[in-house]
């Protein structure tokens, strides 16, 4: 059965797309910890970060590397931070979370209750 990720990547599950193209999609969490949480996920479905291939992990960095930028020029955050966490959807996933303290990154911490009006602003905002 594909992951809750792949049926986002396949659209048969609504997302906050941020970016895609032919190997990574990069969609907002749903359960953010800051406006701009975005998940970046490889379309090939592997469980685990470091059981990609190199050329599709590397590239995934690089992909990151791109939202990652965005996400700082949207927000005005200090750094963004790159988070491998997550052990209940099994395809391989890296967390972008804006950040200005080192808390910021807390995932015990209540998540943001955003409307659908925000999600798509803020998608909107950093798929340019």
């Amino acid at each position: 059965m594909a992951s809750i990720f792949s049926r986002i990547i396949a659209g048969e599950i609504p997302s906050y797309k941020v970016a895609e193209d032919d190997r990574f999609y990069a969609f907002l969490d749903i359960n953010p910890l800051a406006k701009g949480h975005t998940l970046v996920v490889p379309k090939k479905e592997v469980d685990y970060l470091y059981d990609l291939d190199d050329e599709t992990l590397a590239g995934m960095i690089l992909f990151a590397k791109k939202i990652a930028a965005r996400i700082r020029r949207e927000t005005g955050c200090k750094k963004v931070a790159t988070v491998v966490l997550g052990l209940e959807v099994p395809h391989a996933h890296i967390h972008l979370i804006p950040m200005n303290d080192e808390n910021d990154v807390d995932f015990h911490k209540e998540k943001l209750s955003l409307t659908p009006e925000e999600f798509n602003e803020i998608a909107e905002k950093l798929s340019r």
